[in-house]
């Protein structure tokens, strides 16, 4: 049985939105694009090898695919990163796209209910399923104890404003950190397992 987790770069105040570029996600009059850039080191990169060699299956919201599809089919297989997200089965929940409308290979639409399909994709094989971005769908997964292990890029920056990971739950959320590994730049690398039964 696969297990899924999540994939996020956050600041220390937790936010999440448009780490890689400029104009990546404006919404909310957000200006601060790009954060992530200046933090990049060998171990960052290392740890995201790591990461795809456990993928069996990659799972997206919608505007996480949008960003992703218009830049990755587009990379040399050279590049470890783009052959991983290239071959591998990825799985896009979505309200609006239909199959019709998907031309990254290998991809494919999720429009029934996405809880009863996680579980499918999850009972499916070995690895994990990773969920790269994709805030709103993440608060899904989480809502429905559905995220096995979180893997946070914690960087040491303060934005003050933006889209953040942990939003507002009903009941605590309770985790435990397994691995904890800093980077040249002062990024924390964290893997946090969701204890069993919490929410």
């Amino acid at each position: 049985m696969r297990k899924l987790g999540v994939v996020e770069f956050v600041t220390l105040d937790g936010v999440m939105q448009s780490l890689g570029g400029p104009d990546e996600d404006r919404e909310g009059g957000f200006d601060h694009g790009g954060w992530s850039g200046p933090y990049g080191d060998e171990v960052l990169a290392r740890r995201a090898g790591q990461g795809i060699g456990q993928t069996s299956a990659y799972l997206f919201g919608r505007k996480t695919y949008e960003h992703m599809a218009a830049h990755w089919p587009h990379e040399s297989a050279d590049n470890p990163i783009a052959a991983s997200l290239n071959t591998t089965p990825k799985y896009v929940a979505t309200r609006t796209l239909r199959q019709q409308d998907i031309e990254w290979v290998n991809c494919h639409v999720i429009d029934t209910d996405v809880v009863e399909a996680v579980h499918g994709l999850k009972s499916e094989g070995d690895g994990f399923v990773t969920v790269l971005g994709s805030g709103v769908l993440v608060q899904t997964l989480i809502a429905n104890d559905l995220v096995d292990i979180f893997r946070i890029m914690l960087h040491p920056l303060v934005l003050g404003t933006g889209k953040r990971l942990f939003r507002e739950y009903p009941n605590p959320l309770r985790l435990r950190l397994t691995e904890c590994t800093p980077t040249t730049t002062g990024v924390l690398l964290l893997t946090y397992e969701r204890q069993p039964g919490t929410a």
